[in-house]
């Protein structure tokens, strides 16, 4: 993502999701600015390989990360931003890592529609705020809440039907973060690990040809543990299609 100035997304001021609660962690300080998007959301061409998904999820309120992206494993975390102008309100915005961004010594390069969720509710202190370009923030990360969503994994679309397996991860809740895939291959008897490509995007140039059991390292702050979806990859699998786990992650 590249830093950029855009007016005319000053009025993309929208009701906080409700998807995203608070967090009692201390906020660290930091700097954030945004990027030009023609219709305030954000991009589907993300580090983190959501595709539309990371344009429109949380309503766009979503940001390029640097060093919270983590090699990858940070896409998707979710995090409590609030700026230190008179123009700030004191909640900030509430967005979801979907891509990598470098800025003016940033944490956070927004959305315009997150960015302008951290002013007050009047054109002419979003207007001001948009004006300052860079401004110092302090973020601290909150639990993801995704309503009526479970963990789901989707079949990416450069996904090869046989030869080729990629998978992307959404919707996942807490604080948690998924740090590796692995899919069992019957003929071994084991866990073979998947290749974390980049992103959230994980793949294997040899998928097993039946069924495809997979299952996710899920880790946090002091700890780690695997979670194994409900039912497998149909050996059907089609890409672009997603697939409900069936594990709630809160």
């Amino acid at each position: 993502m590249k830093p950029a100035m855009n007016y005319g997304c000053l009025l993309c001021i929208l009701v906080l999701l409700p998807a995203l609660c608070h967090s009692q962690d201390s906020f660290t300080p930091s700097r954030a600015t945004y990027y030009g998007s023609p219709d305030c959301y954000g991009t589907p061409t993300g580090a983190c390989g959501y595709g539309e998904y990371g344009r429109t999820v949380n309503d766009g309120s979503v940001t390029g990360v640097s060093r919270l992206y983590r090699n990858g494993s940070g896409c998707g975390a979710c995090y409590q931003v609030r700026c230190t102008k008179p123009q700030c309100t004191g909640e900030g915005a509430y967005v979801v890592a979907t891509d990598y961004g470098e800025g003016d010594r940033t944490d956070f390069i927004l959305s315009p529609r997150a960015y302008a969720k951290m002013a007050q509710p009047d054109e002419y202190q979003t207007k001001q705020l948009f004006a300052y370009g860079v401004v110092e923030v302090e973020f601290r990360r909150v639990p993801c809440r995704y309503s009526g969503y479970n963990l789901v994994f989707k079949v990416h679309e450069q996904s090869k039907y046989p030869h080729y397996l990629a998978i992307v991860m959404l919707y996942v809740g807490g604080t948690y973060d998924i740090t590796a895939v692995e899919y069992w291959q019957e003929d071994c008897q084991e866990w073979k690990p998947m290749r974390r490509v980049y992103g959230a995007v994980f793949d294997t140039q040899s998928p097993p040809s039946g069924d495809v059991n997979l299952r996710f390292q899920v880790s946090w702050s002091n700890g780690a543990t695997w979670v194994q979806p409900k039912y497998p990859l149909p050996r059907d699998w089609k890409a672009g299609a997603t697939y409900d786990s069936q594990i709630q992650l809160d």
